[in-house]
């Protein structure tokens, strides 16, 4: 096999070609959105429910963004904007970037999900798998070939004050800085931060690696550095002592040309920040999390009030959390479920404003048809419709390679793209197929892998008895890694598509409001909920016998967080009471949330409530309520 270092040129190379690809599609219609699933106001009372009485929404032009989603493609989206919704592009519009991608350690990060009497270890879901993980089966190389396109556009977002920060370990840094002094410019490398933490370690052997690795770039030679913001008292240690008789011995004096009222700018290496698991009150539960001091000295030095701090790896959240305690504005990105509800509650814990919970919209526009990745999702639909049992149409029929048929039946059968929400535009477009696309057909079943957050309501809504949605099992790319284990997988007929899980909330009531005539209290109370198959859950077949057990005796406590919108207009959510697991406040109880709210609003005729719940693997069902 070839060096790693000689394949350098060609990964670069590559991906310059992609990003010149990608600029110039942001040029033309066919563009990403954003789709807003959420607009949070974190509705906290000291009561002994949260009884709603919100802030307001802000007239602000400006809204933070938590999205949901492939950073790549929720990069596109940020710089194409959507002038319809009033989002301008944000190209040059970020101060600072921090970043902490994977680091290419072959690790496999599960989520704990602690239930009632039952541990369990989620695998990563499947558009993760298919996204990073899958997509590093040749390594080293692999990953490069997916940070240099990212690394890239974070360069176009970045404005000609701003900086990236780029925490990175042993696994690939050299590598990575060398992808950074192509995209930025080695004359802009600013700095090689050495961050020192101390933990357990068993090696015996070697020495324990105990420091990460972030490099700073800047875009050009103007940056912001707010160096008195991040100043720190001079120690009375052996280095600060050794500086004083150096200079002392020079014939300089020490206090005149190094002391300063406020302290010393930090060196280029850290030992007074340490992992947040060791302050306590701090870890949230998220493999990776990074303190808030880290992030905090990062966010002093390198943006100002009101700038815009963007994290597209975001993780555990801490970003962003750190980031509105000191007035910035922020945008965080991730792919991974378990981070956004991480994110979600953890910013709704610390009261912050009003913000945007989004995800890409449309991930198969046809401006990605040519994309190799979409080529690679055609493949995959033809595995799925002949797993599902039908039989796929021929490329010249269908060049999208994503449909099939059971002849039998007369039944057209749909496989959406696993980068993509399936959601109501989907479903209408199945129903058009099913209509018109070759003579037409008795019923069309949809399979997807990721739906959007209505898309119970979106089946409701149209009312078509021959129209069928189904999921395709999370943890099936794990199976198809060989054609010998698909072959299995056909002559086991074991896989199974199941139905999408759903909410049902008791009857609503309303009671007059005794602090004002004008208002009245609406009370919400969760009913039931249903999951999908455990078989379709990415979890081992041990865990998957225990969630079934606890599924049969209480459901309701696979809810992490349920939202009410008690006067939603159709378009958008706006979550105005939200409640969450581990959120004590209420009843104690760390592993379930309370089922009812009591939610204050302005009196109104012809109320529409909607009552959204997020279960603990990241699936979301809503309920409409017409009053």
């Amino acid at each position: 096999m070839e060096s790693l270092i000689y394949q350098l040129p060609k990964i670069v190379d590559e991906g310059k070609k992609e990003v010149e690809r990608i600029l110039e599609r942001l040029s033309g219609s066919n563009k990403l959105a954003l789709q807003t699933n959420e607009l949070v106001l974190p509705a906290k009372d000291n009561a002994t429910l949260w009884q709603g009485r919100s802030q307001k929404e802000q007239s602000q032009e400006w809204l933070n963004r938590l999205i949901y989603g492939d950073n790549l493609l929720v990069m596109q989206a940020l710089l194409a904007g959507d002038k319809a919704n009033g989002l301008p592009s944000l190209r040059g519009g970020i101060d600072l970037i921090y970043i902490d991608p994977p680091f290419d350690s072959k690790a496999d990060y599960r989520t704990k999900i602690t239930l009632p009497g039952v541990d369990l270890e989620q695998k990563p879901t499947v558009i993760e798998q298919f996204a990073y993980a899958d997509t590093w089966k040749d390594g080293t190389v692999s990953y490069l070939k997916m940070l240099y396109p990212r690394l890239a556009l974070m360069r176009e977002l970045l404005s000609e004050k701003g900086s990236i920060y780029v925490h990175i370990d042993w696994h690939v840094g050299h590598y990575v800085k060398i992808l950074l002094d192509d995209i930025f410019d080695k004359k802009n490398f600013r700095n090689e931060i050495i961050w020192c933490y101390t933990a357990a370690s068993n090696a015996d052997s070697d020495f324990p690696k105990k420091h990460d690795t972030i490099f700073r770039y800047s875009k050009g030679s103007d940056y912001i550095f707010n160096k008195d913001d991040i100043r720190i008292p001079y120690a009375e240690s052996s280095l600060d002592r050794a500086n004083r008789n150096v200079i002392g011995r020079s014939g300089m004096n020490f206090e005149e040309i190094i002391l300063n009222e406020k302290g010393k700018i930090p060196e280029d290496w850290w030992i007074d920040i340490q992992r947040a698991a060791r302050y306590p009150g701090e870890n949230v539960g998220y493999t990776t999390q990074k303190s808030k001091k880290l992030l905090e000295r990062i966010i002093k030095a390198s943006s100002n009030e009101n700038s815009i701090v963007g994290d597209f790896f975001a993780g555990s959240g801490t970003t962003g959390a750190v980031a509105e305690r000191l007035g910035r504005r922020w945008i965080m990105a991730d792919l991974g479920k378990p981070a956004s509800l991480i994110m979600r509650k953890r910013l709704i814990d610390q009261s912050a404003k009003p913000f945007l919970y989004q995800s890409i919209g449309d991930y198969q526009k046809e401006a990605f048809a040519s994309s190799k990745l979409y080529k690679r999702v055609g493949d995959l639909a033809q595995i799925v419709l002949q797993l599902y049992g039908a039989i796929p149409f021929t490329d010249e029929q269908n060049p999208n390679r994503n449909l099939g048929y059971i002849k039998e039946s007369r039944v057209l059968v749909m496989v959406d793209s696993p980068n993509k929400l399936t959601g109501l535009a989907t479903l209408k477009k199945a129903q058009e197929l099913r209509n018109g696309f070759s003579g037409g057909w008795g019923k069309v079943v949809v399979l997807g892998w990721n739906f959007t957050y209505d898309i119970t309501e979106a089946i409701h809504s149209l009312n078509d008895d021959k129209l069928e949605v189904l999921v395709i099992p999370p943890d099936l790319l794990d199976k198809l890694k060989t054609k010998a284990s698909y072959k299995s997988l056909v002559d086991s007929g074991k896989i199974r598509f199941s139905s999408l899980q759903y909410l049902t909330v008791k009857p609503i009531k309303i009671e007059p409001s005794p602090a004002s005539p004008d208002e009245e209290i609406i009370i919400v109370e969760l009913d039931n909920y249903v999951l999908l198959s455990p078989d379709n859950i990415p979890l081992d077949e041990k865990d998957k016998e225990k969630l079934k057990t606890l599924i049969a005796k209480d459901p309701l406590a696979l809810i992490e967080y349920w939202s009410v919108d008690p006067d939603y207009d159709g378009v958008t959510f706006r979550s105005q009471w939200q409640d969450y697991r581990e959120n004590e406040a209420n009843d104690k109880d760390p592993f379930h949330v309370i089922l009812k709210a009591k939610v204050v609003a302005p009196k109104k005729l012809g109320r529409k409530i909607c009552v959204k719940a997020v279960d603990v693997f990241g699936f979301e069902s809503i309920v409409i309520e017409k009053l």
